[in-house]
């Protein structure tokens, strides 16, 4: 199984920068598509935005449109998530997940490989 593992998340002030990544260690990804989501405390988890890995088009939330850019390389197998423009809002867990290629892209049931999630913090 392709194990994932998030790192870059941080506190940061209103307005800055932060760029996620995920990894899979030894193994080049084979999913359909590669997805960030994230859960704030008390709500469910949300879906942020995702990149399709072998054409690699790209979709995003309406709340992160403008501000988050996903982008993968290949010969790293890895994912980022720069995060610009950030507001108090943003603050969360963030999880990164491989799907398989079946389901939604938008909703967590079709992604079968999860992140431990990393915390990122934006204050005001």
């Amino acid at each position: 199984q392709v194990q994932l593992v998030e790192s870059g998340g941080g506190l940061v002030q209103a307005g800055g920068s932060l760029r996620l990544s995920c990894a899979a260690p030894g193994r080049t990804f084979s999913s359909y598509a590669m997805g960030w989501f994230r859960q704030a405390p008390g709500k469910e988890r949300e879906f942020v935005a995702t990149i399709r890995w072998s054409y690699g088009d790209t979709f995003y939330a309406d709340s992160v449109k403008g501000r988050f850019t996903i982008s993968r390389d290949n010969a790293k197998n890895t994912v980022y998530l720069q995060m610009d423009s950030l507001k108090p809002e943003d603050t969360a867990v963030y999880y990164c997940a491989a799907h398989s290629g079946s389901g939604n892209l938008y909703y967590t049931n079709g992604y079968n490989y999860w992140g431990q999630g990393t915390q990122v913090t934006v204050s005001s």
